[in-house]
């Protein structure tokens, strides 16, 4: 894996969020793949359920946002990548993410986690 396949994956991620449906999830992540939202979370296995996921977490293909991206790490066959969304509509909103991605040999993802922040809130744990 190098950079510049990395970040065609991370182009091709955020294509396959603005398409309807979630038939371009085949060409990005592999069928077993594993995603997991935030590191403390159950992963979401296999195609199928990665499509459910998706449908349900976004507004639809037409949602207003701007992605931005920045490589972080790489070695072997894993990436990191620190990741910026800004949605826009009537409750704009944003936060700041890094995603380990591994990688197939065929260069797709075969397992995702994010690690997602949002401004003004807490990143320590609750006292006590």
């Amino acid at each position: 894996m190098d950079w510049e396949r990395v970040l065609a994956w991370v182009g091709a991620y955020e294509r396959a969020w603005r398409a309807p449906g979630v038939d371009a999830l085949a060409g990005i992540f592999s069928p077993d793949a594993s995603y997991r939202q935030a590191p403390y979370l159950e992963p979401v296995v296999g195609l199928a359920a990665i499509g459910r996921m998706w449908e349900a977490e976004r507004a639809g293909p037409d949602e207003e946002f701007q992605l931005t991206s920045s490589p972080v790490a790489l070695e072997g066959d894993t990436a990191v990548v620190r990741v910026e969304v800004r949605y826009g509509g009537s409750v704009p909103q944003e936060y700041r993410d890094l995603w380990v991605i591994r990688f197939a040999p065929d260069g797709t993802c075969r397992a995702f986690e994010e690690w997602p922040f949002w401004p003004d809130k807490d990143y320590r744990a609750a006292p006590g």
